[in-house]
């Protein structure tokens, strides 16, 4: 690699510090603190290492750990979405697209394109690595508001419909972690930790 590359690279790993600083609005388990990016990215990837076994189909596990560590580097620019909001989409827009080629487009030209792709990859969910990550996904902020009393769910009015409609993706990359997920929400609903 020539040292143009290497500088391109600092750039980039530079730039991606940002990410530490967006803020989600789940809290960390069993905390009213929020999670940053960085930390759900980091989870992820330790969520599909240790939980890959259940995916559908098999994965390229390496794939899966850097859809999961990307996926939301272009909220630097374009911001965090709740999955629930009512303003908003969460589904992928231009501006992330935006946020996308700027940020990965400071990487020497095969990287950019390389991560681009993978980016573009799980915003697509069709591929068998892009539905598990996305499963994953899907899955942290569950595990983080049932540790919370109903944590988001709760204080934004989150009710049983939205939850289970938003969730339900995750059988596309995992039967079995949705039969799991499927009883913590309707678990949650006994509790009275999410409404109906």
């Amino acid at each position: 690699m020539s040292p143009e590359n290497l500088l391109k690279q600092i750039q980039f790993i530079k730039e991606i510090d940002k990410i530490k600083y967006i803020q989600r609005k789940t809290k960390l388990f069993n905390s009213d603190r929020q999670e940053n990016d960085a930390e759900h990215s980091w989870h992820l990837a330790m969520m599909a290492i240790v939980l890959a076994e259940h995916a559908n189909a098999a994965v390229d596990l390496l794939k899966v750990m850097k859809m999961v560590l990307i996926h939301d580097i272009v909220e630097i620019d374009a911001g965090d979405t709740f999955i629930y909001d009512t303003q908003k989409n969460h589904s992928n827009t231009d501006e992330e697209r935006l946020a996308a080629q700027r940020i990965f487009g400071i990487l020497p030209e095969q990287q950019a394109e390389e991560l681009i792709a993978i980016w573009e990859e799980f915003e697509a969910g069709e591929t068998n690595e892009a539905k598990f990550a996305r499963t994953m996904d899907r899955l942290e902020p569950l595990l983080q508001n049932t540790s919370n009393n109903g944590g988001t769910w709760n204080e934004f009015g989150v009710t049983y419909d939205k939850v289970y409609a938003k969730k339900s993706v995750m059988k596309e990359g995992s039967t079995t972690i949705w039969s799991f997920a499927e009883a913590l929400i309707n678990d949650s609903v006994e509790k009275g930790i999410l409404k109906k």
